[in-house]
């Protein structure tokens, strides 16, 4: 074939597989009768939507290793276009039930994910340790219905478990240790500058743990269906997504005093989130009919579309600048370069 058309546009700039891509391109165009084909890297794309200028289209859900600037076609009988490109995110494991966002451990920069079950499900094995190397390391501390994860500012590692309204501290790795309850349907969970606990219970409260773990009402949201997730930004305030069953939701910003504002609307069911060094809020949800990750810019407030995806719960950064990724039962990983914050 040769090439008579051009590809103007490829977005959003990254794919997990089987997320949808929407294309811009000149010169050829769908007739009836004729074969008409969106390519990545060769691999049929299933094409839901396309016009003379624009095609939205599915890419395979068969790849599994990173690929790089992976080409972008069209093809219309014989004729084709250039080639654009994109990035297909690397599966790094399959096989979980993650709920919310995996966790990067600061020490070593593995990563720990769940296998968290419905609520009142005792797996054999809930939580893993997902090394550098790719070894899948199964933690032998028994811990029911995982949800949340977080590092504190020792290192330490803590998880919620919503079945029993506790905070868990995991003690290396084969003995968990509770240090906070009463704590509703406990899901988020996040740390201040300061060392401080906060756990969301998804019911309608916002907790502050005390220094001798007793929690103390901080703030008061509307219940979530699904989990709360939460994160502290750069200024200081904590950044609460609630999913619901709207398709205009709101990402909450609280203050040190317990107000709640509204840092942003026009989200459906946004879950994870995690903040990049620059104060962009990365957030997993659907937006404006498309889904995957949105980059909210700090000092804009305008909601990017950063990663494509199916069914995405969760997000962090490791050390390196990847951005870990994960579905109701499987993680990726992109290389963006984006430094986050670990603890």
């Amino acid at each position: 074939m040769t090439a008579s058309g051009k590809i103007s546009s490829v977005r959003p700039p990254n794919v997990l597989p089987g997320g949808e891509i929407e294309v811009e391109f000149s010169g050829i165009r769908p007739e009836p009768d004729i074969a008409f084909g969106c390519y990545v890297n060769a691999h049929p794309c299933r094409v839901i939507a396309a016009s003379s200028k624009k095609v939205i289209a599915e890419v395979s859900a068969t790849f599994r290793e990173y690929q790089e600037g992976a080409n972008v076609h069209i093809e219309s009988g014989s004729a084709e276009t250039d080639n654009g490109t994109v990035r297909v995110a690397g599966l790094l494991k399959d096989g979980m039930h993650i709920v919310a966002n995996p966790a990067v451990d600061p020490k070593d920069d593995a990563v720990i994910l769940t296998r968290s079950g419905g609520r009142g499900q005792q797996l054999p094995n809930t939580l893993f340790r997902l090394e550098k190397d790719g070894y899948l390391d199964e933690l032998p501390v028994e811990v029911m219905n995982p949800t949340a994860i977080a590092f504190g500012p020792n290192g330490e590692m803590f998880t919620t478990n919503r079945r029993d309204g506790v905070v868990l501290r995991i003690d290396g790795g084969d003995e968990a240790v509770v240090v906070a309850k009463g704590l509703g349907i406990a899901t988020g969970l996040a740390f201040d500058k300061d060392g401080t606990m906060f756990v969301g219970d998804r019911s309608g409260t916002i907790y502050q743990i005390l220094a001798d773990g007793t929690p103390d009402a901080f703030a008061k949201l509307e219940p979530s269906v699904a989990a709360y997730h939460m994160a502290f930004g750069p200024d200081g305030r904590l950044y609460v997504s609630s999913p619901g069953l709207a398709s205009h939701e709101a990402i909450y910003a609280i203050d040190a005093g317990g107000l709640v504002e509204t840092y942003f609307r026009g989200f459906g069911r946004p879950q994870g989130l995690a903040f990049g060094n620059d104060g962009t809020l990365y957030v997993a949800a659907c937006h404006k009919g498309r889904r995957g990750v949105f980059g909210v810019e700090y000092e804009s407030g305008v909601a990017r579309h950063v990663v494509a995806g199916n069914s995405i719960v969760g997000l962090c950064f490791n050390q390196a600048g990847d951005m870990i990724v994960a579905t109701g039962d499987s993680v990726y990983s992109l290389p963006l370069d984006i430094k986050g914050t670990l603890i």
